[in-house]
């Protein structure tokens, strides 16, 4: 089974739309989502429905983020994304009447249902600002790693 990877791909996206400070088009999104232009327009139409972002036609236009990154969390995106599937592990249904089965799957599906709440609850202490104030730190220190290395 394939991961979902539209949350961690829209993150990115919107942190490269946040770096940029200006519109940029399906076709350059599409090339930091390794997908196609069509793909980031049905992604982008969800974030468009909450808010968070706008779009432009015509010559100098694009998607723009529309929404101040501290107020939107993790959570909001994953919101305006569907809330597609955290786990990828699910149960086994190959034998449902049989007791051993029902019983592990018992387990397992409340084991699943607890850590599905903790991870979205993660997720809404996380803001879009926090998520751009650690990519600016981290690319500061490689920054200055650079320049050390090549003085």
């Amino acid at each position: 089974m394939k991961a979902d990877s539209r949350l961690s791909v829209t993150l990115h996206v919107l942190l490269h739309m946040a770096e940029r400070g200006k519109p940029m088009t399906s076709a350059e999104l599409a090339a930091h989502m390794d997908t196609n232009p069509v793909v980031v327009r049905r992604t982008m139409a969800g974030l468009r429905e909450r808010g968070f972002v706008q779009s432009e036609k015509g010559h100098g236009g694009g998607w723009r983020i529309a929404c101040d990154l501290a107020s939107v969390t993790l959570k909001d995106i994953y919101d305006a994304l569907g809330a597609p599937n955290l786990l990828a592990i699910g149960i086994n249904l190959e034998n449902p009447s049989c007791l051993v089965e029902q019983a592990v799957n018992r387990s397992l599906t409340s084991a699943f249902r607890d850590a599905e709440v903790l991870l979205v609850s993660r997720l809404a202490d996380v803001t879009l600002a926090a998520l751009a104030e650690d990519f600016r730190h981290h690319a500061a220190l490689h920054r200055a790693a650079r320049q050390q290395k090549d003085s």
